[in-house]
């Protein structure tokens, strides 16, 4: 039977779905990406923001049209599924079975279930984590994997829904995560990402204390794997040891991903952030003085609710002062049942929306000086593709983590492969984007 899989949301949802994929497979069910081929259709859902949730509805619906055809199940999983799972049973009748973001373990007896014409839920509590044993199917080209290492938040911050829907913070045992790290790496892994909804709390729930620096460690001994990338690291959790760590282990990347919202105190304190402008500015300075080539990634919320236009300027000054080297703008999403959905003071989404475009227009100059910096310098690249009828790769350097930062193009009559490794000298800035040549 061919089952069609549609995966969306963040990178950590991605996981979930190749775990599906992996226990499907290994049942025998085949893959197709055509759903007028497709017995099965399974949606694995966002709804972080509003724009996610419209994108999950919308292949709901849109895949529930195939079941009129030749299609016999429709399963939808994950937040969308968690948070509005009643909903999605009683106004969309063609949806078989709807799994919680715990439950995705249930995978086949959801198949099962569905293929029988009978309509389940399944949603376990937010609490332990899915049992799983079986080999991911990895969909990002098999040469870089995201390593889910924590499930759930503890922060409650006041504009996240994600422990309503994911629970609270839980990390995944050292020993299963260093499993499935060898078992990514032989199966031709070189990068690993290291996400979770926070990743610097690693440990403290199960070894109390936090345990990020001897997880990396471990995780630098295993043979294949050749670069580390850490995501989504809470800029008030990042210690000292774990600084040394991504100083001393040359297979960590010099790149962390600080989601630090905003800089206006004020700000900060009505979103439940546990910094301030001053520390924010601290931790940066430290990395930067540790780790003096570390490439420093962040988002920014704009346009919450009581943000003045002084708080505004204020972020503005603070990104100018800053110069991260990647970022990325959202404007302020209002979403049921949190704090911040009822707080006064809403924004109107036109004034969001200009101190959006304010904020990139800025870090747009910030990133292409940064580019034209880039230019004589030598650096290892992680081949990603070759450029479609020319004698031209794209790569990532180490500043950049797959699908959110840019590329380097390279010229070469060589036959390289993705996942290959070659140095690179950077010969021109293109916006975003550096061209370099090989060095032999």
């Amino acid at each position: 039977m061919n089952i069609l899989f549609i995966s969306l949301g963040c990178d950590k949802n991605l996981t979930d779905t190749e775990v599906m994929l992996g226990m499907l497979s290994g049942r025998g069910y085949q893959m197709t990406d055509d759903e007028t081929q497709a017995d099965i259709i399974i949606i694995n859902t966002c709804c972080f923001i509003h724009d996610a949730k419209e994108e999950s509805i919308q292949a709901i619906l849109e895949m529930a049209e195939y079941k009129k055809e030749r299609c016999k199940a429709l399963i939808v999983t994950g937040c969308l599924a968690q948070r509005y799972r009643q909903e999605i049973i009683d106004e969309i009748p063609e949806v078989d079975v709807v799994i919680g973001t715990n439950s995705y373990d249930e995978i086949l007896d959801a198949v099962d279930e569905a293929l029988e014409g009978k309509h389940a839920l399944h949603l376990k509590e937010l609490s332990g984590l899915p049992s799983v044993g079986s080999k991911r199917v990895l969909t990002t080209g098999g040469h870089f994997a995201y390593l889910k290492i924590a499930e759930g938040c503890d922060k409650h911050c006041t504009y996240c829904i994600i422990p309503k829907i994911r629970g609270n913070f839980r990390s995944v045992p050292m020993e299963q995560i260093l499993a499935e790290a060898k078992e990514l790496a032989n199966q031709g892994v070189k990068e690993l990402i290291l996400v979770a909804q926070e990743t610097t709390l690693y440990g403290k729930d199960i070894y109390g204390e936090k345990s990020l620096p001897k997880l990396l460690k471990e995780l630098c001994k295993i043979s294949g794997i050749y670069w580390i990338r850490i995501l989504y690291c809470y800029p008030e959790e990042i210690t000292d040891e774990l600084i040394q760590v991504i100083k001393e282990e040359s297979k960590i990347c010099h790149y962390l991903d600080l989601p630090i919202q905003h800089a206006s105190d004020e700000v900060l304190k009505r979103m439940g952030r546990r910094t301030s402008r001053a520390q924010l500015e601290e931790v940066i300075t430290k990395l930067r003085k540790e780790i003096p080539d570390i490439a420093l990634r962040t988002t920014l919320i704009t346009g919450f609710p009581g943000e003045t236009k002084e708080d505004h300027e204020e972020l503005m000054m603070f990104v100018d002062e800053m110069e991260f080297d990647r970022l990325g703008v959202f404007t302020y999403s209002q979403e049921e049942d949190t704090p911040a959905a009822v707080m006064e003071d809403q924004i109107e989404e036109e004034v969001k929306e200009e101190r959006q475009a304010e904020l990139m227009e800025l870090q747009q100059e910030i990133a292409f000086d940064m580019a034209e910096n880039m230019i004589g310098r030598e650096l290892l690249v992680m081949i990603e593709g070759k450029v479609a009828d020319e004698n031209a790769y794209v790569g990532r350097t180490y500043k950049d983590a797959p699908n959110v930062d840019g590329f380097i193009f390279i010229h070469t009559d060589e036959e390289l492969m993705s996942g290959d490794f070659v140095k690179v000298k950077v010969m021109k800035a293109l916006e975003y984007d550096l061209i370099g040549e090989m060095i032999s």
